[in-house]
């Protein structure tokens, strides 16, 4: 069929494609045979098919969701009939009868499934249904900055094989900056679907099809103000950032300042002089090709590797590293060393993206202009070996003062949102969670909402630890904040944490929610988050007459409503 030129073109060609490249350009190929029989509608409306697909999505807060919505919307005008199912709704025993089931699913905390989806996850993974004829995907959300990168999908990724269903598409995991990579995995499924499904290929451009973003916009800012809000005596550093920037920020309460940290200049040297790389020798990685030392300072993660990360790095180097074992790269070198300079050459290209850090915005466009931006930084600080370090990002701004330029981008929030002026509001937000109710208050206070403000905050010591102390005690005296309650953990012998003034207060808490008011929480997951959740459904049971049951219920009413939203790490 094949001139012998072709065919040997073709398989140079394709012997350089990775599996997901080789699916998508199956579909192509297949798209361009139908077009040639004249298969396509002359108007180019989608062929119906005669079988449906599910696409499930676990999410705590509102990505993994708006992903499933965007590609239930590109399968449709595909012609894929797609069934779109929250896994906190799904019914476990529909599984065996699933022919194509997709999932998109973000990781909470240290490696665990999001809350609604917590009984689909048990369920998949107690239970030995056998699932043969089910054909699947994963698209796994995480964040790389922690242990546990992506661990639900993961785990589900390889439950699904295990109980027999057949993988269609590699597993994919996505970090905070997630758009571009999700959105190419979207574009993968339409093709697999319409060339496994047998749809009329209508993808003989599929990548054009779609339009994609050109990508978020980044800014140019310098920092005019950078102070520690913590006084003398605190355990604490805790950061007031102000930016300033040329050019109008298009930015709203609850969105998130997004940084790309570089590493420093020692930790790069370090690695350069244990491993003896030549500094200006370019490499192509996953996704830049540039010199060995601009790749380590400006591209890779050098200091937070990933398990999949040390395990391939253990291969190279011929070394049995423990699994448990989390060094940064120059801590690897110095313990399990390069032998060549060659071999670490192999090693950079197995070392992940850089990730971006998400920082609340506590500055509102309405208050503040659109010319500046603010954030709160806590210095995170932990030990490896008893040597203490500081995090690759929370150093920079704790150590660069104003005057200093860097980049940055917004990272937009769906859900995370304030409600109409005459809603109330209620807020809890302790340690550096208070830095998007800042940002919430000061917003309604520009726009004078009608709406009541109920803020929680707490951290360790009044004298030492009170942020913003000045701001939210006027926004009490003028009427902007309605209710101010703080704990104090540090201050009296037994400890007292926000959950704890939620319970005194939590005759009127209930009356508030009962009558309409939206809640929102920022901060730790683990254990603050949580605490407080349960501490609600104490609060429904105690003041709504309600059994346990039914206030769980309740709770998860609220968040269907899109009243108890979260924004937590």
């Amino acid at each position: 069929m094949l001139s012998e030129d072709k065919l040997q073109k073709i398989k140079e060609f394709t012997s350089t494609l990775s599996r997901e490249e080789l699916i998508w350009l199956n579909g192509y190929i297949a798209g361009q045979a139908g077009a040639l029989q004249g298969a396509l509608p002359s108007s180019g409306a989608p062929v119906a098919l005669n079988k449906k697909i599910t696409l499930a999505y676990g999410t705590e807060t509102g990505n993994s969701k708006k992903l499933a919505t965007q590609l239930a919307g590109i399968a449709k005008k595909k012609g894929i009939g797609v069934k779109l199912a929250g896994l906190d709704q799904y019914r476990f025993t529909d599984l065996t009868k699933e022919e194509y089931f997709f999932v998109v699913i973000s990781t909470q905390g240290e490696g665990e499934p999001p809350l609604l989806a917590k009984k689909f996850y048990d369920q998949l993974h107690e239970q030995a249904v056998e699932l043969k004829k089910m054909k699947f995907g994963v698209l796994a959300l995480g964040d790389t900055s922690y242990a546990q990168f992506c661990k639900t999908g993961e785990d589900i990724d390889a439950r699904l094989e295990a109980l027999g269903a057949h993988r269609m598409l590699p597993l994919k995991k996505c970090d905070v900056d997630y758009e571009e990579d999700s959105l190419h995995w979207i574009d993968n499924v339409a093709t697999v679907l319409q060339t496994s499904v047998g749809s009329v290929p209508a993808i003989a451009a599929p990548l054009v099809e779609e339009k994609k973003p050109a990508g978020k916009k980044h800014y140019n800012g310098i920092i005019v103000t950078n102070i520690n809000l913590n006084d003398r005596g605190s355990n604490k550093e805790t950061y007031h950032v102000e930016i300033s920037t040329d050019e109008d920020l298009d930015y709203l309460p609850g969105d998130a300042l997004g940084l790309i940290p570089v590493n420093s200049d020692a930790a790069v040297e370090e690695i350069i002089a244990l491993t003896g790389v030549n500094p200006e020798l370019e490499i192509q990685t996953a996704k830049v090709k540039a010199p060995v030392r601009e790749l380590l300072k400006k591209h890779l993660n050098i200091l937070y590797p990933l398990k999949s990360t040390i395990k391939q790095y253990a291969a190279i180097t011929g070394y049995e590293i423990p699994e448990e074992l989390r060094l940064s790269i120059p801590d690897l070198l110095k313990k399990y060393p390069i032998k060549a300079a060659a071999a670490f050459e192999e090693v950079i290209k197995i070392l992940t993206p850089q990730a971006p850090r998400l920082y609340s915005i506590s500055s509102a466009p309405g208050s503040h202009g659109l010319g500046e931006i603010h954030i709160t930084v806590s210095k995170d600080e932990y030990y490896v070996e008893d040597d203490k370090r500081t995090g690759v990002s929370s150093e920079f701004f704790s150590t660069h003062p104003a005057g200093t330029e860097f980049e940055f981008f917004i990272q937009k929030q769906k859900h995370f949102r304030l409600p109409a002026n005459d809603k109330d509001v209620i807020m809890i937000g302790p340690g550096t969670g208070i830095a998007p109710f800042r940002s919430f208050i000061a917003e309604r206070d520009a726009q004078g909402a009608e709406g009541r403000n109920w803020l929680f905050f707490g951290e360790q010591h009044f004298v030492t630890d009170f942020l913003y102390q000045t701001e939210l005690q006027d926004y009490l005296q003028t009427g902007v904040l309605t209710n101010l309650d703080v704990a104090f953990s540090r201050d009296q012998k037994e400890k007292i944490y926000v959950q704890h003034r939620m319970k005194q207060r939590g005759a009127e808490l209930y009356d508030w929610i009962s009558n309409g008011a939206y809640m929102y929480i920022s901060g730790k997951r683990e254990p603050t988050s949580k605490d407080v959740e349960k501490m609600l459904v104490e609060i429904f049971k105690e003041h709504g007459n309600k059994t346990e049951e039914e206030a769980e219920k309740y709770l998860h009413q609220l968040v269907e409503e899109g009243r108890w939203e979260k924004d937590v790490y």
